[in-house]
């Protein structure tokens, strides 16, 4: 997709340039006649209540000219412009405004970018009501998990010709996104499409507007979240919290089409293969060495199961890896920063690749997203893959599909619960940190030194923070009718969730936060007391993190710091070959 072909490259004056609006921390298009210039609007997404497909929206309608030929009315793009002034009728001046961050959002073969703006790019958007999937859309001050699913549906120009072309289109390549609470790093967490889960009962929102409940079923492909039975977007986000048990804010789905249209956008996708390939099945054939691919290529090296290792999904799922990190580092070079074609281009090509749900249903949403994600360094992205086995159940010579691998698989995912960096960090704020938690422990350990209240005498209130449903109630009795401490509240569920369990008290309430310490088993890094003493009366309070089981087991063991050496992984910011 060029943005000269679609009439774009016109409007753009030689006199006008980018600059940096330091009110609002965006670039925007400085036209040469800047007064007449005003912030668009923005529209209405397209909707879509139906299953997810792949979006089939028309070009949307080209900005009118720049100078004094509007056409008759004065009308741009719908709207009217009151007042004279200029050459001709009435005109309006559009400004194209750009998130500050260049790292939006692109997920391969998926792949999505999002983080240009402008007014019309609200009508490319597919979004679908994902009938209370997920947890209603990302926050400023949490960790975020935006779920990205490239489907294998056919649709779009020049896709019939690869085969099953009537297909529903299923969950493909899906790559959890998770984005720290601090916004310092993020991990991509790729999901084989042939693993063997259960994918849970799933509503589903109709054409008519009325909820289909589509039933469950146990030890299926993954891939089968999507499509099959007319399950949508909202399916996967539920299978993936029940295999995880991490809960998706968000999702963005491609097709095909994506891959093609936003390698082109960007000028072409460097790659490095260590061997010459050519694959019969996915029409890819490269010599050996470095390639800029764009369009049918770009496609056929992220579809290609039998040009690398061992040609299984697992493999082609570390060379769609390679091309995203590729495709970042791409995105953030200074050829595409400086490049106000380029712009325009990668917004076509990514609004009218993306299907969202109706948190992220508009330019402004993904705007938003785009500024929660800018500041992250490529070399704090890592990407990883579900530690899997072959499926026992299958025989040695047909082996077709995979299990989780539990032993590496638990520390992985409570490492992106625990919001835990994959990556390397600055060897000075490691060494700070490392100083500033030894201090920290100290200090906590000498809070379990000392007396014990008696237990009629403690006062806590009971939030649940993260812990399984009911801990708050089920605590709260326990503590009543098990330990004595009868002074006890329920307060339902916590305001915001927390990443382990944790009692805040006052210093003047110490002798209590020992004795419920004792009671609960609570180690000494769960305590945090407070700077001030507080009132007569005044409950503590005992948040249930996710660490948190049942009343009267230890919580969970603390997150691991590392990651496992067997589990795969790869940084965004190195270029690596295929192999």
């Amino acid at each position: 997709m060029d943005a000269q072909s679609r009439g774009r490259a016109d409007e753009i004056d030689p006199a006008d340039q980018w600059v940096l609006n330091p009110r609002t921390g965006h670039y925007e298009l400085q036209l040469n006649d800047s007064a007449a210039r005003e912030r668009p609007k923005v529209g209405a997404p397209r909707r879509s209540s139906s299953a997810p497909s792949a979006p089939t929206a028309p070009s949307p309608g080209v900005p009118g000219p720049r100078r004094g030929d509007a056409p008759p009315g004065g009308r741009r793009g719908g709207r009217s412009r009151k007042g004279g002034g200029g050459s001709g009728g009435g005109r309006r001046k559009k400004a194209l405004l750009i998130t500050s961050g260049t790292l939006a959002f692109l997920l391969v073969g998926g792949a999505t970018a999002a983080y240009l703006y402008y007014d019309h790019l609200n009508g490319n958007l597919s979004v679908t009501d994902i009938a209370g999937a997920g947890t209603g859309g990302f926050k400023k001050d949490q960790a975020i998990n935006i779920l990205v699913i490239g489907t294998d549906k056919r649709s779009g120009a020049g896709n019939e010709g690869y085969g099953d072309k009537d297909s529903v289109g299923h969950a493909d390549t899906t790559i959890l996104f998770h984005i720290a609470k601090d916004r310092s790093n993020a991990t991509a967490l790729s999901i084989p499409r042939d693993l063997i889960t259960n994918i849970p009962d799933c509503p589903t929102k109709q054409p008519d507007g009325t909820t289909k409940a589509i039933r469950g079923t146990k030890g299926v492909r993954f891939n089968n979240s999507l499509g099959q039975e007319g399950r949508d977007a909202g399916c996967t986000m539920r299978t993936v919290k029940e295999l995880t048990g991490i809960e998706v804010d968000n999702f963005m789905m491609v097709d095909f089409n994506a891959v093609k249209t936003l390698s082109t956008a960007v000028g072409g996708v460097p790659v490095c293969l260590e061997k010459a390939v050519d694959d019969e099945d996915s029409k890819l054939k490269l010599s050996q060495g470095e390639h800029r691919l764009e369009g049918e290529q770009a496609l056929a090296f992220v579809r290609t199961r039998h040009a690398f290792g061992n040609e299984s999904d697992l493999d082609r799922i570390k060379t769609q890896q390679q091309f995203l990190g590729s495709m970042m580092r791409e995105m953030k070079s200074k050829e595409t920063l400086t490049s106000p074609k380029k712009f325009f281009s990668l917004a076509e090509a990514a609004t009218k690749s993306l299907t969202v749900d109706q948190g992220l249903g508009s330019i402004d949403k993904l705007t938003d997203l785009a500024g929660e994600l800018k500041d992250i360094d490529l070399k704090n992205i890592t990407f990883t893959t579900m530690p899997v086995l072959d499926n026992p159940a299958e025989p040695a010579n047909r082996k077709a599909t995979v299990i989780v691998n539990q032993g590496l698989a638990d520390p992985l995912l409570q490492m992106i619960r625990g919001d835990v960096s994959l990556t390397e960090v600055e060897k000075k704020e490691q060494a700070a940190k490392e100083a500033a938690d030894a201090d920290a422990k100290a200090k906590q350990d000498a809070l379990l030194q000392g007396n014990r209240a008696p237990a009629g005498d403690v006062r806590v209130s009971v939030y649940n923070g993260g812990g399984p449903s009911g801990s708050a109630s089920t605590t709260l009795k326990w503590l009543q009718d098990t330990k004595g401490m009868s002074k006890t509240s329920n307060q339902g569920n916590a305001p915001a969730k927390v990443g382990a369990t944790q009692l805040e008290y006052a210093p003047n309430q110490a002798d209590q936060a020992r004795a419920l310490a004792d009671a609960m088993g609570l180690p000494a890094t769960a305590l945090k007391m407070g700077t001030t003493d507080a009132a007569a009366k005044t409950p503590m309070k005992l948040t249930l993190g996710p660490d948190f089981q049942k009343p009267g087991t230890p919580l969970a063991p603390p997150v691991p710091q590392e990651l496992p050496k067997d589990v795969q992984q790869a940084q965004a910011d190195k270029a690596i070959c295929a192999k």
